[in-house]
Parts: C-alpha cells; structure tokens; sequence
C-alpha cells in the first residue's frame, strides 16, 4: 500500500529520536515568515509530544503540499542532510491530499468527507428542478414557505467577517478562505450581498439595523445573516476587542434577532431567517487549529414580551455552548466547508433543517486533527414551515 505524505513525515520524524527532534521543534519555532508563509506558535510546539503530533502539525499548518518543502527546509538546518534527501525522494511521487472528487452513487462504503486540507468547493450549486419544485409544492404547499419568482424576487444577504484585530495574536488567519466560500455559496443562492469586513461591535449593530431596514427585503422571501469573528457565550467580538483595554467590544447575539424579527424588521415577517454565526462560545483553546474566542460567564438570553415577536427564525451555530470553534490558519473552518458541501449537493432537494442536520452530522463524523472536537447546533428554531430554497429557479 502506498504511503501518504503524513505517513513519510511521521517515519522521518521517528527517525531523528528524542533529541534531534527537540532541535527541529526549535527550528520550527524560529521559523520566520517570509512572504506571509505560515509559523507555528509556542503553545503549539510545546503541545507536541512525539512524531505523530509533529506530523499532524506539518500536515494540518502548511498543508500536504506544502509540509514536505518546509521539512526538508527544517532537516537541512539541523544538518540532517541523508534524513532530508531520504524524505525527498520517498515522496516525489506521492500526490498531496487533494479536493475530493465527484461523488459516487452509494454503494456502502464510507464516503470521504471535505477535509481542511486543501479542500476546494464544487463549481456550481446543483440547480433544482421544476418538476421538483411543481410536484413538492402540490404535495405539502400549505407547509412550505412560499418561494418568489427569481425574476420578481431580490433576495439580500449580510456578511460580516473580523479577520485582523487591533490585538495581532487574535489574527483570524484562514477567514479570508471562509469569506470567499461563503458569499460564493450565497451568491449561488441568488441573494445579494451585503459584506462588511473587519469592523467594530458598533460597527456591526449599526449594519444588522441598517440590513434590516432595506427596503428590498419587501420584495424578497427571505434572508441569510452570517457572522464570523471571535466571540464569547453570546456575543461576537469588534476587531477593537482587548481582554483588559478594550473589553467592551462586544455585540449581543440577541440583538440579530431583536432588530431582525416582526416588529423591527415588518418586510420580513413571515419570511424566513437564518443566522450563521461562526465563532466561539467558550472552552479551551486549540494549537494547531486556531481558536475563534475566549471563555466567558453565560448571559441570560433576552424573553420575547409578545406573542409571535420572534418567528421564522432558524440559526446554525458553529459549536455547542461553552466550547471552542476550530479554524486551520490557512484553509478556514470546518464549519463552513460543511455548510458550502451540504448546501451545494443538496439544497436542491431538502428543505433548510434537513441540511442543517446535515451539517451536523458532519462534525458527528468527521476527522478533526488530533484530540479537537466541534459539534454544530441549531438554535433558536422559530419556523412554522418547511423552507426551501430552490436553487436555480
């Protein structure tokens, strides 16, 4: 059976013993980025316990493409020349772990899933059918939310991303690859987006008040708000946000809801809204995988004070309370990788909460590095309704 890329560097790495090991780890730590290549932190390093953990490392920072030239970079400067050579023709050629291909009808065996490592998204979102759509509608029409016309509707989208903080350790290193698949995936769902990058929790209230108040929500059936940046229990971090200088750059997961539901966002009553939100709810930090947050005590959630206030509402949060959401510092989450693979190959065919659980069962499943562990959950579920999105028509 043919080696991977992580199998040759976990032989390599048995092959230097303790100490010369000790010296490629310090190495590593030194490593000074040229042309914003990638470094591996202390906390990282000291986190690393054998050749296993050093290769997990390689693999999951600088990628299977790039983790063999890194090493062979890093063995020449320990003057492990034989070491290095070895490596290099044991793995000329092996291909890196790549994008997965098209998939196959079910046949039993376990099909692989996207994997941070490269992964690339597919070309297009599968279009649904109108006879899909025709014979869904006459089945269970009185169930399903209704779906304007694409030439008559306009559907709009918020986007917000924090990605470099005031604070430099707090860099979400990866995001950008986040951004760029979640718009696309977006876009492929024809809603117009409406993006904001890098900005303040006043920053962000001002632009949900904004997006909720746009007049083209009345001739939409819809809506997605997704955020992603660092944050707390329930709220999400400004760019401005320090643990001791600047605290209060928070902004309060409820108040998507409270400026989005019927009484402050009446264009959108009866319609769909579904929340992403990419960002921690406490736990414990990760090493290679970057942590998008910090622990913080609960807050109570705001009670609705009428009938019907908050409705139709649906969210996909990244990670269960108390714990921490992961990211790869190049290749972005899991999370969203999910949600753009789920949402590309089946959301011409299942309503919203089925490709929600989807998702989920993706983390149920999933081959995260080493000892990390995510699970994503849905919250705050308010639909009356079934909502499809029909992709295409």
């Amino acid at each position: 059976m043919v080696k991977t890329i992580k199998e040759h560097l976990e032989d390599t790495f048995e092959d230097l013993g303790e100490e010369k090991l000790k010296r490629f780890k310090s190495k590593l730590r030194d490593r000074k980025p040229e042309n914003d290549k990638l470094i591996v932190r202390q906390a990282a390093i000291d986190k690393i316990k054998d050749a296993l953990d050093l290769a997990d490392v390689m693999v999951n920072t600088f990628t299977s493409t790039g983790a063999v030239p890194v090493t062979i970079e890093l063995l020449t400067a320990i003057r492990e020349n034989k070491l290095a050579e070895e490596l290099r023709e044991n793995t000329r050629d092996v291909a890196p772990v790549g994008p997965p291909g098209p998939r196959a009808p079910s046949d039993g065996l376990k099909v692989r899933q996207p994997q941070s490592d490269d992964w690339q998204r597919e070309s297009q979102v599968t279009p649904c059918s109108q006879p899909f759509k025709k014979k869904i509608l006459e089945e269970n029409g009185q169930e399903i939310y209704e779906a304007k016309d694409k030439l008559e509707r306009t559907r709009l989208a918020l986007l917000i991303n924090n990605r470099d903080f005031d604070d430099k350790a707090m860099t979400r290193r990866g995001a950008e690859r986040d951004e760029e698949n979640m718009e696309w995936l977006l876009k492929e769902l024809d809603y117009q987006v409406v993006k904001y990058t890098n900005v303040s929790a006043e920053d962000m209230k001002k632009a949900v008040e904004n997006f909720a108040r746009r007049e083209e929500h009345a001739r939409s059936d819809s809506t997605f708000v997704v955020i992603m940046s660092h944050g707390k229990r329930n709220t999400i971090l400004g760019v401005h946000y320090h643990t001791i200088d600047n605290p209060s750059d928070t902004f309060p997961v409820d108040d998507i809801y409270r400026h989005l539901n019927s009484k402050n966002c009446p264009a959108l009553r009866n319609k769909p809204k579904v929340i992403l939100i990419q960002a921690c709810r406490g736990g414990e930090h990760g090493r290679v995988w970057a942590s998008d947050g910090e622990p913080d005590e609960p807050v109570e959630i705001e009670g609705d004070d009428f009938v019907h206030k908050e409705k139709d509402f649906i969210s996909l949060m990244s990670c269960t309370p108390e714990t921490k959401s992961y990211r790869h510092v190049q290749n972005g989450t899991f999370y969203v990788q999910y949600i753009v693979d789920v949402f590309t190959k089946d959301a011409h065919k299942d309503h919203i909460e089925e490709l929600f659980r989807k998702v989920i069962k993706r983390f149920d499943s999933s081959d995260m590095p080493g000892s990390f562990r995510q699970m994503a959950c849905k919250d705050r579920a308010s639909m009356a309704k079934l909502f499809y999105l029909f992709p295409g028509l």
